[in-house]
Order: structure tokens, then sequence, then C-alpha cells
């Protein structure tokens, strides 16, 4: 199975969700006997730098960057108000990306050209006048709930006004590419069947993030020190800093108030001032840290107080496949069946986090069973080979019978 796989980001270093999530499948497929090239994006605002590819890219075939300037200018946002196109995609059309696109289908066959995630459907003309390969469709997120969610999150009118319109274009963008794919695999069972009562009618499949049992290690000694709490995620990714925002803002100063000695560690990429800068008790603010594993590793509660988002949330995965107590939303729990009190702890508001926080101090022994649970749970659930061999097998169905036709 020969896959050419498109990319909006270089995934390197895989830090945020959507890198981990690109790096796992790819890695993955590579190891069920699928060759597998890379063409990403090297953008302006997740810019890679470095001479050579690191090591962890060695699975891939080739690989072509291509920069392209995706900067929101202010300008181009206030013309694209009087355009019809929705902006999230336009700021992803790039000459250059096309022509090293056609480069290499013209230079090599395919049997799949894989999109990871909505932006790349805009390149499916491109692919389709230079290739025989079948198009799928990678979807992280049903992208365009996530804005409709921030737009409900948001009270100054004329941003919400501007939010609401951008929502809407990204709406009528996503489902009118919905049938131009020959294959469809969703995140999460959730997202499939938002996807198939929107109009999906092409093959379809449920293919979560993979976790490799070998590339998590728990630490469960850090449960016998005193309780600390962490958070990690792309700050640059508007969910994550309206969750943390709002975790801090609202009930960080209780539980400092109940608990004075619990600590609360926060770590992510392009972390903003307003967060580097905090003052508050109890509250240390790492940015950006080398390794994510051990940053989790090193405290047994991890919370993702998560607002807005759809998908699957790769660092709750993460966080259970370490061992650790993870204290999310009903919402970030989407797509992952864990269970309350025995593999996760759920809350959605204010009191239901100090209640969860509570419990974690005062119920050691159990906080730890629950760590256990989470890291089993995930390794039965969450295989990234057996992930892998499924969408390879669809994929090969799919092949075989366009051959039969």
């Amino acid at each position: 199975m020969r896959i050419l796989q498109l990319c909006k980001k270089f995934p390197y270093p895989a830090k945020d969700g959507e890198s981990l999530a690109v790096m796992h499948l790819s890695k993955s497929l590579k190891e069920v006997a699928c060759e597998i090239g890379l063409l990403s994006m090297n953008t302006s605002r997740h810019r890679f730098e470095e001479n050579s590819f690191p090591e962890q890219s060695n699975h891939y075939s080739f690989i072509e960057l291509v920069d392209v300037d995706n900067n929101i200018y202010i300008k181009d946002a206030i013309l694209n108000i009087f355009s019809k196109e929705s902006f999230h995609i336009s700021r992803f059309i790039s000459e250059a990306f096309s022509n090293k696109l056609i480069e290499i289908l013209s230079g090599k066959e395919f049997d799949f050209v894989q999109l990871e995630t909505l932006v790349l459907a805009a390149y499916i003309p491109i692919i389709r006048k230079y290739s025989n390969a079948k198009i799928l469709m990678r979807s992280h997120n049903v992208e365009f709930e996530i804005w409709e969610r921030i737009t409900q999150n948001t009270g100054f009118f004329p941003k919400k006004w501007y939010l609401s319109l951008l929502a809407k274009r990204l709406k009528g963008f996503e489902i009118k590419q919905m049938n131009q794919y020959d294959l469809f695999a969703a995140i999460s069972e959730k997202d499939l069947n938002r996807y198939k009562n929107l109009g999906l009618k092409k093959p379809a499949i449920y293919i979560p993030i993979g976790i490799g049992k070998k590339d998590y290690i728990p630490n469960y000694k850090v449960f016998e020190n005193n309780i600390s709490i962490s958070f990690i995620g792309s700050l640059d990714w508007r969910p994550n800093l309206e969750g943390l925002n709002w975790f801090i803002n609202h009930i960080w100063d209780k539980i400092s108030e109940a608990h004075p000695e619990i600590e609360f560690h926060i770590a992510g990429r392009n972390t903003p001032k307003e967060i580097l800068d905090l003052k508050k008790k109890n509250i240390f603010v790492h940015g950006e840290v080398d390794d994510a594993k051990s940053f989790i590793n090193d405290h047994p509660i991890m919370v993702v107080p998560l607002k807005s988002g759809s998908g699957m949330r790769v660092k709750i995965l993460e966080g259970m496949a370490l061992g650790r107590v993870v204290i999310t939303s009903t919402l970030g729990l989407e797509g992952i069946s864990a269970k309350e009190k025995k593999e996760v702890l759920i809350a959605d508001g204010i009191e239901e986090y100090i209640q969860a926080i509570d419990y974690c101090k005062k119920n050691k022994s159990q906080i730890l069973e629950i760590g256990k649970n989470a890291e089993n749970f995930i390794l039965e659930q969450f295989d990234e080979i057996n992930i892998a061999l499924k969408l390879k097998n669809k994929m090969e169905e799919i092949s075989q019978k366009t051959k039969a036709e």
C-alpha cells in the first residue's frame, strides 16, 4: 500500500495533539507494511527550521516541506468578510504547495493520498487531475463544531458575529467536501455519526488515535508524594487556552485555599505572555517542555478543562497511558469510553472540579487504582498496530473493489 500523506504543518516535534496523531498513525502504517511519503506545509506559525529531519521521522520513504505563510493579517481577515470563502481554508491555499504536489504526483504512483485535516481538501482537484490514487480524509475534528462552540462561549457581540460568520462558512465547506473523498476516517465514533447525519454517504471508518505500549512507561512512585496537578497542551489552539483560563480564573483560587500545599504546573507550546507572567500562589508555568511524557509523569493528576472543541484529545490518551488520574469534562472525554471513578474523573462545572480534587486528596489508594485502570484501558482500546491494520485493510478493500469494477 503506497500512501502520500499531506499535512498542514510538519508533525515534528510531536508535542501537540495533531502532530502526535499524525506521527503515531504514519509510524504504525509503516510497521504494517505500508510505504508512506510525506508532503507537508512548513508554515510561518509552526515552522520547522532544523537542517535535518528528526530520527523519529525515519519511517517516511521521503519528506518534502513547502514554505507557506499562514499568518493572520488583519487586512486579509477584513477583506474575507466580503467574499464567500472560508478564511480557515483560504489561509492554507498555496501555489508553491500546489506545484510541489503536482510534481510528486506526476513522478510517482500512489494507492492513496491521505489528507490530514480538512484544510487539505482544497487540493482535491489537483489530486484528481494528476493521479489515479484514492483520497482518504482523516478527520481530526468536526472542524466547524469547534468554532460554533467557541462562538457560543464568546460574549462580546462584534467578535461573536465575526466568529459566527467564520463558523458558518467553514461548515459550508466541510459539508460540501464530505462526499468528495473515497474513504472517510473519523477519529471518534461520535464524529463519524455526526458526519453521517450531515449527509456523508461515502465509505467511512472509525480510526482513533493509537498508542504504543513501549512508548509510555508510567511513574507510579509520584503517587506517594504530595499531590500535584498538571496541565499540558498547545496554547495556540483556542479551546486549550480557553479551558485553561477558565480553570485558573474560576477554580484554582478555591482549590488553593482548601489545599494550600497543592501545586499546579502548566506546560504548553506557544504559551502566551499573560500565562507566562501569571503571579498566583503555587502555579508554576514551564512554557514548552522538552519531554512532555516526563512532565506528565511528574504529577499524579492531570486536568483537561475543555469548554469547546471536537474530536479526540491526544493528551488525555497520553495521560491515561502514563497512569495519570485525568480530570476532564464530558466534552473532553468525547470518543473515549472511560468510566467515572474507574479510569477517569469527570467534572463539568466549578464545584465538580473542586470535588474531584478533594476526592484525590482524600483517597490516595483509590486514585492510584484509577491510574492503573487508565493505563490498562488505553493499552486495550487504543493499540496503534491494531488501529493501523484496521485502516490498511479498509484501504485494500476499496482498492480491490475499484479494480474489480
